[in-house]
């Protein structure tokens, strides 16, 4: 694979990720839901898979801030889910704070993206 088609290949892939990226963050916000309590284990699991995704892709494609506010959001999971316990209430509203400053910081990356 040359350089000029691994640049495009980079690029859609790019260019998917920020197509998908506001909704993915919204059903990750959404399944937190289910998060809490003791029967949360496969939300927990799923939101703490869909946030490692953010972190690990997101600086690849440009989309530094996006990750940086994932990781802090995936952080807050790590321990719940080893210990296979759903998130308390504080927990839970904390996790909240960090999702509305994932949401921004993926506003501005993508806005920063923006051609023009």
């Amino acid at each position: 694979m040359g350089e000029d088609e691994f640049t495009e290949r980079v690029a859609s892939v790019r260019k998917r990720f920020a197509a998908k990226l506001i909704n993915r963050i919204a059903e990750i916000d959404v399944g937190l839901q289910a998060c809490a309590g003791e029967s949360a284990g496969a939300a927990l699991f799923t939101a703490h898979l869909e946030l490692l995704d953010l972190c690990g892709n997101g600086p690849t494609l440009g989309f530094v801030a996006t990750a940086q506010a994932a990781r802090a959001c995936e952080a807050m999971l790590r321990q719940p889910c080893r210990d296979k316990r759903g998130l308390n209430e504080a927990e839970l509203a904390t996790l909240r704070e960090e999702m509305v400053a994932l949401r921004v910081a993926a506003q501005n990356d993508l806005q920063s993206k923006i051609p023009g």
